[in-house]
């Protein structure tokens, strides 16, 4: 399917929801978009291509200002690649940190799971741990 495209067709292409496309218009990841004389929006293949650029980076866990980043460099021809290289070692990083913290959250849950009686009693260690 060549575009063309309605935001519907747009969205269903990339794999993106309507209302994630105009929000990637409005903080500028998307050129602005033609119009029809009826003011609907016309995405061509060049935009649902960048749709399913971001998608594929938000699935990575990229953030909105890290994506912004990688289309800028995904666009420039005459990029360094080690640009973004170092992006994507920070992102991994990142990943890291946040799966340690993560896994330290999950042994607490599962300690204070194993104090609790989970019975009738109003007594809960989860509770009390939250409420300290």
């Amino acid at each position: 399917m060549t575009g063309p495209f309605n935001i519907g067709e747009a969205a269903s292409q990339s794999g993106v929801s309507a209302k994630m496309v105009r929000h990637y218009e409005s903080l500028g990841l998307l050129p602005k978009i033609g119009r029809t004389a009826s003011g609907y929006r016309q995405y061509t293949d060049k935009e649902v291509h960048t749709l399913r650029f971001i998608r594929r980076a938000r699935d990575l866990g990229f953030s909105m200002a890290e994506i912004a980043e990688l289309l800028k460099l995904w666009q420039d021809r005459r990029r360094a690649s080690a640009n973004v290289k170092r992006i994507a070692l920070a992102h991994v990083a990142d990943l890291e940190v946040r799966m340690k913290e993560m896994d330290a959250m999950k042994r607490t849950l599962e300690r204070l799971a194993e104090c609790c009686h989970g019975d009738h009693r109003p007594d809960c260690p989860i509770l009390d741990e939250l409420a300290d």
